[in-house]
């Protein structure tokens, strides 16, 4: 009896732990898709004319708040005057 419940046991574990593995599988999938269909949207805003570099930087500025972009923004002048680069 004893046997039969850890078996039971260990085959509820290994089907829990096959799911899990499966949902991350799943769920790579998208992520990739999505990596995808981003690179396609800036292959298309490339294509027509747009410096993908500079939307880079807007999008990873449009994350932060205001109050952190005012903070990042005046480092990167003291730092730039530093090295005279103003």
């Amino acid at each position: 009896m004893a046997d039969e419940i850890t078996e039971t046991s260990q085959t509820v574990a290994a089907g829990q732990l096959r799911a899990f593995i499966e949902r991350v599988e799943r769920l790579e999938e998208e992520k990739q898709t999505i990596a995808d269909d981003i690179k396609d949207v800036f292959a298309e805003m490339k294509g027509t004319g747009f410096d993908t570099k500079a939307v880079r930087t807007i999008i990873r500025l449009r994350k932060k708040d205001q109050a952190e972009r005012q903070e990042e923004e005046a480092i990167l002048d003291l730092y730039m005057a530093a090295l005279g680069m103003e």
